[in-house]
């Protein structure tokens, strides 16, 4: 196969401008990380963040790239009402960096892989704060755990790069979307149980009274979650960042600790904590007869 060479135009645009960082900054980050991040994207269709000039002013959502895509790089047609459109995948660090080229800053993955689009492999538990000190989501997330944990599942934790935390749990991808997401908020119920003066369901943000909203919208049909290493169009450029449990102990840890001045380091230093993931992957169907009987 030849190799792929990806232009970089306007590599000194600043795209973070009271940081400074560059696009060239940006494609450089997203290089670093690739063998890392890769993995966590193989197969799953992306919904992008664009910012043509820098998160200095608007930018958009991608989700068709149908007119697009380089020859080299794949997508997965997906349909719509009165057609189809084309999501890109990032499956070899050139992709990564041709979309941080096209002023890609956020890449949004979908909980379904190609080939199998109707059946998640994974759900997300978006643990998103109102005025919440973030220990309130912290403990949230530790509760979720233990739910888990007795319902004899893996789960994982990132830092959103943005406000909150996600909790991810790697799944066999055999039940439809429907059937995860039912799952996701009878869990969701019974965390919110456990301390209901800080912790909701209402999606309406008037009506959560400062808790912390655990979303689990996300487990729907093409809805999608930020990616595993993915920046955040923020001041610092902060990125989404997965911990392992013991690093939710952390004095100062914030959403937006990390950044990509500091990620490929931490990569470097202590690998990837999210790397076994899908070597965990549990069928719901135990666990979907354990909630029940909890619940009862």
């Amino acid at each position: 196969m030849p190799r792929i060479e990806v232009e970089i135009t306007h590599p000194d645009r600043v795209m973070f401008g009271k940081n400074g960082i560059t696009k060239l900054d940006l494609v450089d980050y997203y290089g670093e990380v690739a063998d890392t991040m890769l993995p966590h994207l193989k197969g799953r269709a992306l919904t992008v963040q664009r910012f043509p000039r820098g998160i200095g002013e608007k930018g958009f959502v991608q989700q068709d790239f149908a007119d697009t895509l380089p020859a080299w790089m794949s997508g997965v047609e997906v349909g719509k009402e009165g057609g189809t459109l084309v999501h890109p995948l990032a499956e070899r660090p050139q992709a990564l960096r041709w979309l941080a080229n096209q002023n890609c800053i956020t890449l949004h993955v979908w909980q379904s892989r190609q080939g199998n689009l109707h059946n998640p492999d994974r759900l997300v538990f978006d643990l998103d704060p109102s005025d919440a000190d973030f220990a309130v989501v912290r403990a949230t997330a530790r509760t979720i755990a233990d739910v888990l944990d007795d319902l004899g599942l893996a789960r994982y934790v990132q830092t959103t790069g943005s406000r909150g935390l996600h909790v991810v749990v790697p799944i066999r991808a055999e039940v439809d979307f429907d059937t995860v997401r039912q799952f996701a908020r009878d869990v969701a119920e019974v965390v919110v149980a456990d301390d209901d003066a800080h912790r909701t369901l209402e999606v309406r943000k008037d009506n959560r009274d400062g808790r912390i909203y655990l979303d689990v919208m996300r487990n729907a049909y093409a809805q999608t979650a930020v990616a595993p290493y993915s920046v955040r169009a923020r001041a610092g450029a902060p990125v989404a960042t997965p911990l392992e449990w013991d690093e939710l102990d952390t004095r100062g840890l914030r959403a937006d600790r990390f950044s990509i001045r500091d990620v490929p380091k931490r990569i470097a230093g202590q690998g990837d904590p999210w790397a076994d993931m899908f070597r965990h992957a549990r069928s719901l169907t135990g666990p979907l007869e354990r909630l029940a009987k909890l619940r009862a």
